[in-house]
């Protein structure tokens, strides 16, 4: 991100809330002198005050890097950012924006700031970012720093069901939207029981008294505040029947352990839905690294052809990916006819063995602490 700095004039920061966008520009801006920064947190009341009339109070500051924090509680600031940038072309490091609402957010600068701006998303703690050994605690408490480095589970949960109740009652009327919270509440405990399953937003919508199209936009909202993620079908130029929904996952395990009740790993192990939550975790692992122009979507025919994840790049043949929670993972045949359909070349089956190795013919097996070879893989193809 510092290098983003020095190349462009605007670099946004984005991710779900308590992930460490602040922390991390803080960080950043530790390295400067106090002098050549002016930091304005949108939730404090008295910076919000600063910026009645933004232009007039920004254009004292032309010298110095302007860090804002939640800009998307104001998104008509955008506009003068972009006439302060503007008035100094070709000087990098003018503003560093941190935002809870990506697509929001994207969608207010794009108008304002094309070209001027890049964008980096801050996800939670992943596996790369810890001990291999605390790779259980992870994948059970989810990756926000409070939740994961808390001292007990029972601490943990807490902390989780606060975010929650904070993330219903305050930053979605934050965002300007009049959602009752009971209602989006039950939405979101019901995306918990869908998650790594077809939407069904019908069924969804029956259930909540609400039309499909509502339970879209709900899911929508919860895309665009990090919180679930639509992992697209693949529909490669074959002539099979193949699915059209889109598969649903909540991005954070621990928000999902937490909205189905799940108080530790112990209990987790033993619920039907810790095969899901572990493909869920893994995915965003993958993500997490994936290089950049490779994209990720899932397989799956009519006939019970299925691929977990799916990464495409063009110019690229695609690179199968299988999730299985166990140690002894096998290679099953609608596995074998998704790699058929695909004309993969490289497949891979992430589970939590202890080494890497070969299962058969273009078929590895790797431990979720060892992804990197996959990031390597990718990279190779580039």
């Amino acid at each position: 991100m510092e290098r983003s700095l020095e190349n462009f004039p605007v670099v946004g920061l984005v991710g779900s809330r308590q992930s460490g966008k602040t922390t991390l520009a803080r960080t950043i801006t530790k390295r400067r002198s106090k002098d050549d920064i002016l930091y304005l947190d949108l939730e404090r009341s008295s910076d919000l005050a600063k910026l009645g009339d933004a232009e007039l109070f920004l254009e004292r500051f032309k010298d110095r890097l302007i860090v804002i924090d939640e800009i998307q509680r104001r998104p008509e600031l955008f506009p003068s950012v972009r006439v302060m940038v503007d008035e100094q072309p070709g000087q990098a490091g003018r503003f560093l924006i941190l935002g809870s609402a990506s697509p929001q957010l994207v969608r207010q600068s794009s108008e304002s700031l094309a070209g001027r701006i890049v964008y980096h998303e801050l996800s939670p703690f992943t596996a790369d970012e810890i001990d291999p050994a605390l790779s259980g605690r992870l994948w059970c408490r989810g990756g926000y720093p409070p939740s994961f480095l808390a001292r007990s589970d029972g601490q943990s949960l807490r902390w989780r069901e606060a975010f929650i109740s904070t993330y219903l009652e305050r930053d979605i009327p934050g965002l300007g939207l009049t959602l009752p919270a009971s209602l989006l509440r039950r939405f979101w405990e019901m995306v918990a029981h869908s998650h790594g399953q077809l939407l069904n937003s019908s069924k969804i919508g029956a259930s909540l008294g609400v039309s499909a199209p509502t339970v879209k936009r709900y899911l929508d909202l919860l895309q665009d505040t990090f919180i679930a993620r639509q992992l697209q079908p693949y529909h490669p130029n074959i002539k099979k029947r193949l699915v059209k929904s889109s598969k649903v996952y909540m991005r954070d395990s621990g928000l999902l352990h937490a909205l189905l009740r799940i108080p530790n790993e112990d209990v987790l192990i033993g619920t039907p839905h810790a095969g899901a939550s572990f493909e869920g975790w893994v995915i965003e692992q993958i993500l997490a690294i994936l290089p950049p122009a490779w994209q990720a979507y899932f397989y799956r025919t009519g006939a019970g052809a299925e691929m977990d994840l799916v990464l495409v790049r063009p110019g690229s043949e695609p690179v199968g990916i299988e999730i299985k929670l166990t140690k002894s993972p096998s290679i099953g045949k609608g596995f074998r006819q998704s790699m058929s359909d695909l004309g993969c070349r490289q497949a891979f089956i992430i589970c939590p063995a202890n080494e890497a190795f070969p299962l058969a013919p273009q078929v590895e097996v790797l431990p979720v602490a060892e992804l990197g070879k996959l990031t390597g893989f990718l990279f190779s193809l580039s």
